[in-house]
């Protein structure tokens, strides 16, 4: 089914991987700063698309919107009707674990939710949305290679950005190191449909230490190293 309902990008349009942002404006910039030759493969609803080259690899990059529910569209779409293998998102959260700092980098290996996007497959149980383990690899030998701070582990879909209930912390009990908004929809698609997924998220504010919050423009511009890592284990 090509195109689909939300992606007007025709067949061959899109690389094996695709790193996926929440926001539009970063997969614009990514195109812009990263990419050779790139090209516009879509943009219904402002959700840009491109297809380009890194490094002599042709890799794309679209935006994938807020909340599970939209990177579950996007994501599906990709994988189900465009042949994509691999996709990983490059995100900001905030973190709960005392020793990530602002632009730390978190690699996530599974994906804790508050949310019911898993009850669709009708599992008689809790369905625990993991990375691809290759992926990850490859991601914590890139963050070594570059010195940077980074962590490896759980991390936390919420579908609440509000949190009224404030259970930041308790899930930090539980050793989950930050808060996002897609991971587990994306890892449950990647999981259903037997492909690849991984979450490199950079952090943009801190539970434990709140006067580290970045601003919009630096979260859209400036988590260059996420990118670079990401564009660097694109298969």
């Amino acid at each position: 089914m090509i195109p689909t309902p939300h992606i007007t990008a025709k067949e061959g349009d899109f690389a094996k991987t695709v790193l996926m942002p929440g926001d539009p404006k970063r997969a614009k910039f990514i195109a812009e700063n990263f990419l050779e030759d790139a090209v516009l493969v879509n943009d219904v609803r402002g959700v840009n698309g491109y297809t380009g080259y890194y490094k002599g690899k042709r890799v794309s990059v679209m935006a994938s919107g807020m909340g599970q529910p939209s990177i579950g569209i996007y994501s599906y779409e990709l994988y189900q009707f465009y042949g994509v293998e691999n996709i990983i998102r490059v995100g900001s959260c905030g973190a709960f674990h005392p020793d990530l700092h602002a632009r730390d980098i978190i690699i996530a290996m599974g994906a804790c939710t508050n949310g019911n996007y898993a009850s669709q497959y009708r599992l008689p149980g809790t369905f625990a949305p993991i990375a691809d383990y290759s992926l990850v690899e490859k991601a914590v030998n890139a963050c070594k290679a570059r010195k940077v701070n980074f962590k490896v582990g759980n991390i936390l879909s919420s579908d609440t950005f509000y949190d009224d209930a404030n259970s930041g912390m308790e899930w930090a009990k539980m050793g989950v190191l930050g808060v996002e908004m897609e991971s587990a929809a994306l890892y449950c698609n990647a999981s259903r449909l037997g492909k690849k997924a991984l979450c490199i998220c950079t952090v943009s504010d801190s539970f434990i230490y709140p006067e580290e919050n970045t601003t919009a423009e630096e979260r859209q511009n400036s988590f260059t190293t996420m990118m670079e890592i990401a564009l660097e284990i694109a298969e």
